[in-house]
This record gives structure tokens, C-alpha cells and sequence, in this order.
């Protein structure tokens, strides 16, 4: 919570700093897609931001963009962001195309840690600073991170997979571990805190892990066919599915459904998305968990306007974290994720990040009424 306030506190003073130095008819907008115009004496600051992808999942055009478009509209700086839809030749394009164009910080989504390297090295190396944004780019030396508490995501997940397991009245169980690309950070460490909340009942001998494997990309095709793979060879005696995120749930979901055993076998997520939402409605997903990408927003576009227009950044990043493979610690902001089952979906619609329409369709409607959704 007081994080949180210090955080709200220090965006607001940011923009406030940036909207003072700015004339009153500035028209500062952004077009949804690109640059947002500014008046002569704002041009100066100027965010530029490179999302990953629309694949892997759906919150980064849905929900990112959105809500860092609404935080620089509301600070009344340039910006642009554009997406590099998994394609790390136009993740460099597009940063060369924003460093040519004059921003003075730029915020990145690695693809990967090598590519998202040499991105920002080149940005660096034009006085401009550096953000990464909800993934760390290790050996890339950024100014500042901005993401969630990823072991605890994972623990929440290792949790919720054990809690869903012991609710079914199963006690000892054949699970397996469907996770993100292995060329993620984050993915290593949602890994690492699921293995943490689960390893107890490894070390008993109550679960066994029969299959373990991580999906390039985090690409849901392939996550089908990986899982399908799994589900073959082991007899489909699976309990219970570790899977990342929704989307790669999904796909073990599809293949459960194939196979008509939906809803028997626990699977986690992440991200809240509205089909992960739905899944765990209709009792296909045992869990997701949501992470409120307002904040994180919020939090980055803050330093962004404040090392834009020069204004003082020391209490916006009040965490840190260590870059594993340089050894160097990182100014950090991370927030709380929260484990979201059946009984409380309506916290996510509630907290705005997605809507009653988008989620309870026809299909679901009675489901959503007892969940207490309206």
C-alpha cells in the first residue's frame, strides 16, 4: 500500500513538473498506434516504448498500450510505441527508427536478453535512458526495471496448482511443468517460485514431475503440441499441469478437452486474460494470476516523464533486483501479483482491467452469476 502511494504520489508530481514547463494550449495526443504531437517547448522530452508481440499474450496490445498511451497523454509528453510482433530484426528497426527520431528514453520488452542488449547498448551510447519493462534484460545494464515480484508469481502458481489438487481430493499426483520461453528472464523466475511453492511435496514423494519442458516463445501452437507430446507419453496419467501463463494453459486445455478430461486435471495461468478468465469460470483452469498492469504502467511511464524531463527519480524506484549474469543490481519497482481462482474472477473486472461483457458470455452466464459477477 505505501508503495503503491509513493508511486501515485511521484507520477502525478512527474507530470505535473512536465505539464508546468509546457504552454496551456499544448495539444499533446496520442493516435493509439504511434506518436503522440506536442507543442515546441515539450518536444524535448520525448518515450519511446517496443512491446514484444499480439501472440504470446493478448495484454500487451489490450492493456499496456492503453494504459501507458493514457499516463503520457496525462503528462503531456511525445511518445511512441510501437510492437515488434516477435520479430527481432523489427525490434531493431524500430529502435533505431525511435533513437534517430530523438527520443530521450527508451523503454523496451526484450524478445530476449541478447537482441534486447544490443538495443539498449546502442541507446546508451546516445546519452539516452533506459527502462526495461516487465522483463529484465540481463548484461543490459538499464537505468531502471519495472515489473512484478516474478518468484512470487510463480509461487502463487505452485500454490494454486497444489490447492486445486488437494481440493479435488488428490494427494499424491503426476504434474508437469509447461513453461515460457527459454529465452525469458521472467520465465526462469516464474519457474523458480513455482519449484520453491511445490518442491515440499516433491521431496515427500506425494507429487512426481514426469514432464518438464518450455515452449520457444512462448508460442501456444507449439505449447499444444509439446503438451499433446507429454499427454502421450505419459499414458494420460497427468494430475496436474504447471503452465505458465493462460495462453500456454489454454493449449493444454484444448488438448485435455481432446482427450474429454477438461476440468479433471488442475492447470494454472497468468495474466488474467479474458480467455483464462473464462477458462477458470467454466472450471477448465484452476487458477490465474493477475497482475495489475495499471500500475506497472503507471510505475514505468513515471520514470519515464520524470527521466525525460529531468526530474528527480529517487523515489520511484524503491526496490532493486541482482542482473544474474552481470552481477550489477538494478533500481527496481515490483509490485504484488495476486492469485485469482473461481470466487474472486470479480476482483479483476471489478479493478477494471477487463469488463463484464468481455468476459461472461452467453455460455457463461450462469456460471459468472455464481461467481457474483454483474
Amino acid at each position: 500500500m505505501r508503495r503503491s502511494m509513493i508511486l501515485a504520489t511521484a507520477a502525478l508530481a512527474a507530470s505535473g513538473l512536465l505539464l508546468a514547463g509546457c504552454s496551456n494550449d499544448s495539444d499533446s495526443s496520442g493516435d493509439g498506434s504511434g506518436t503522440a504531437g506536442g507543442s515546441s517547448e515539450s518536444s524535448a522530452a520525448k518515450v519511446g516504448v517496443i512491446l514484444p508481440d499480439s501472440k504470446s499474450s493478448a495484454r500487451w496490445e489490450t492493456a499496456d498500450r492503453k494504459y501507458l498511451e493514457e499516463a503520457f497523454q496525462a503528462a503531456g509528453v511525445d511518445y511512441d510505441i510501437q510492437n515488434a510482433q516477435g520479430d527481432k530484426t523489427q525490434f531493431q528497426t524500430i529502435a533505431d527508427q525511435m533513437i534517430t527520431s530523438g527520443v530521450n528514453v527508451l523503454m523496451i520488452v526484450n524478445l530476449d536478453s541478447g537482441s534486447g542488449k544490443a538495443v539498449l547498448s546502442k541507446a546508451q551510447a546516445q546519452g539516452i535512458s533506459t527502462i526495461d519493462y516487465d522483463r529484465l534484460t540481463l548484461g543490459g545494464g538499464a537505468d531502471f526495471y519495472v515489473s512484478f515480484d516474478n518468484v512470487a508469481v510463480g509461487n502463487l502458481q505452485g500454490e494454486g496448482l497444489e490447492k486445486c489438487l488437494t481440493d479435488a481430493g488428490t494427494t499424491t499426483a503426476n504434474i508437469v511443468y509447461l513453461n515460457g520461453s527459454p529465452t525469458d528472464n521472467n520465465a526462469t523466475l516464474f519457474k523458480q517460485g513455482a519449484v520453491e511453492a511445490l518442491q515440499p511435496q516433491i521431496d515427500s514423494g506425494a507429487y512426481t514431475v514426469v514432464a518438464d519442458q518450455a515452449v520457444p516463445d512462448w508460442d501456444n501452437q507449439q505449447a499444444g503440441t509439446i503438451f499433446e507430446q507429454m499427454w502421450t507419453d505419459q499414458g494420460g496419467n497427468i494430475d496436474g499441469v504447471l503452465a505458465a501463463n493462460d495462453g500456454l494453459g489454454n493449449a493444454a486445455i484444448a488438448i485435455l478437452k481432446k482427450n474429454g478430461v477438461n476440468g479433471t486435471v488442475p492447470v494454472t495461468g497468468q495474466d488474467a486474460t479474458d480467455q483464462g478468465l473464462q477458462n477458470v469460470l467454466a472450471g477448465d483452469q484452476c487458477m490465474t494470476v493477475y497482475k495489475a498492469v495499471k500500475k506497472e504502467a503507471d510505475a514505468a511511464a513515471a520514470l519515464a516523464v520524470a527521466l525525460a524531463t529531468g526530474a528527480d527519480t529517487a523515489d520511484l524506484a524503491p526496490d532493486s533486483v541482482t542482473d544474474s549474469e552481470s552481477g550489477e543490481d538494478v533500481q527496481a519497482v515490483l509490485l504484488e501479483p495476486e492469485a485469482i481462482y473461481f470466487d474472486n474472477v470479480k476482483d479483476v473486472i471489478a479493478d477494471g482491467y477487463t469488463t463484464v461483457e468481455n468476459v461472461c458470455t452467453a455460455e457463461l452466464a450462469d456460471k459468472c452469476a455464481e461467481a457474483g459477477i454483474s
